[in-house]
């Protein structure tokens, strides 16, 4: 038996994509596998009306049960109801990488979902991601495609190498899929090691600054595919306060850098219209968890140390939608 993602109160991409391209701003795509996660999505996107993109991955699915995250999303549309500012929310499997995930989650109330065939060859991509937009398309759910790879490791998604997205192939391949979005590969990365220091240069207050987002290729495919929405994924700024949080409270991070958040800002003013965070979040969980376990080594009720950790990350979210995707006020 399928369950329509109208039934649970959520919205698809459709809509929402096209607002944020006219309007210059992205929609924030954050990642979530517990409740104290979503509770700080959903507080930060009610406190700063923001719409919003709740992140399932394959492996957010295995952890924390299809039937239960599928739940959390109803609970979702009516908590913000309780809150007091009805926001939409859309439900998107992040990087399907076979027919039948996408088709599960469809079938599971998912009101978005991304096939990720940019691993295969081309032709094998359009292919794979016309089987998911048409099965999607016949129950009103949008699909993100993927056309170049970005390297890193978050979840199950695995690549040594960034392949860049090559502008003369998206005409071609959103017409013969069909897909309502893209994601590209224009220089950012999965996980929270985008960068080695070895590969940045310091600017003149010492800070480390990696090598900038490719915005030639992002202007070349606006060129061919005007007003299409376009996604980047492996977005995070990898605050160095939460690098230095997580390492002073018995932590091991290596050194780490992100993408400079002025650089997510102006691609968000372009076509851009969501941009993905995962690791950010991760790392402001981890630095309060461990800053109130160390600060308190004998406590050991779970309340006590994640509630901390949910309004770090509220606080985050809040400062990513105001400051740096400004999707603030756009619900």
């Amino acid at each position: 038996m399928s369950i329509s993602y109208k039934d649970l109160g959520l919205t698809n991409s459709k809509e929402l994509f096209q607002k944020a391209v006219d309007g210059g701003y992205a929609i924030p795509a954050y990642n979530f596998n517990n409740l104290e996660q979503l509770q700080a999505i959903l507080l930060a996107c009610v406190e700063t009306k923001s719409p919003v993109i709740l992140q399932v991955s394959a492996g957010a699915r295995k952890y924390a049960n299809s039937t239960l995250l599928r739940n959390m999303a109803r609970g979702a549309v009516e908590y913000v109801k309780e809150l007091g500012f009805e926001i939409p929310i859309v439900l998107h499997l992040d990087h399907g990488d076979t027919f039948e995930l996408c088709k599960d989650c469809i079938d599971n109330g998912f009101s978005s979902v991304m096939i990720d065939g940019s691993h295969h060859s081309y032709e094998k991509n359009i292919e794979l991601t016309k089987q998911v937009v048409e099965y999607a398309h016949a129950h009103g759910v949008t699909v993100e495609g993927e056309l170049g790879v970005l390297a890193g490791v978050e979840d199950d998604v695995v690549a040594e190498e960034s392949t860049y997205t090559k502008p003369e192939e998206v005409e071609d391949f959103v017409k013969r899929t069909g897909v309502d979005s893209l994601a590209i590969s224009i220089g950012t990365s999965h996980g929270a090691h985008k960068f080695t220091p070895e590969q940045c240069t310091k600017n003149e207050d010492g800070v480390l600054v990696p090598p900038p987002l490719k915005f030639e290729i992002l202007e070349e495919i606006e060129k061919r595919i005007p007003g299409f929405p376009i996604v980047l994924h492996g977005s995070s700024s990898v605050p160095v306060e939460y690098i230095d949080m997580i390492n002073d409270n018995g932590g091991a991070m290596k050194a780490a850098v992100g993408i400079p958040e002025e650089q997510l800002r102006k691609a968000a003013a372009s076509a851009v219209c969501k941009i993905n965070i995962d690791s950010d979040g991760r790392l402001a969980m981890t630095a309060a968890v461990r800053k109130v376990l160390n600060d308190n080594p004998g406590e050991f009720d779970p309340r006590k140390y994640l509630g901390p950790a949910r309004d770090e990350l509220k606080k985050l979210y809040m400062h990513k939608n105001i400051n740096v995707l400004g999707s603030a006020n756009k619900a």
